[in-house]
């Protein structure tokens, strides 16, 4: 794979960890402001703040997988992985990586564990 190549997506990478750490924190602040909410108030009010802080943390956890793997994408590019399937080991197409620059996995192998997951 292309040095410069490897190095694009390393910039986009990086943006993409830095937004998604300032969502989370975003997250984790609204998450925070509803737990603190102390007035009482009537039934439909407690389940909708229920329900928003339950959606609120499903975003986190979302978000955290994402940050995770875009780590783990980064940590290839340092050991000179990157681009390589992690199951095949066979060359992910550099147009997949540029639709999504944390990909483990080729089209293939994703649509095998896809299908296994199920």
């Amino acid at each position: 794979m292309k040095k410069d190549f490897i190095e694009k997506q390393k910039q986009k990478l990086i943006e993409l960890k830095n937004e998604l750490l300032a969502t989370i924190n975003g997250h984790n602040e609204q998450v925070s402001d509803i737990a603190g909410v102390s007035e009482p108030g009537d039934e439909a009010d407690i389940a909708s703040q229920r329900i928003e802080g339950t959606l609120m943390n499903e975003l986190g956890e979302q978000s955290t997988r994402r940050l995770n793997m875009i780590n783990a994408a980064l940590d290839r590019i340092e050991q000179n992985q990157y681009g390589i399937c992690l199951l095949c080991e066979k060359p992910i197409p550099e147009s997949r990586l540029e639709v999504l620059p944390y990909a483990p996995l080729c089209v293939d192998c994703q649509a095998r564990q896809e299908r296994r997951d199920r």
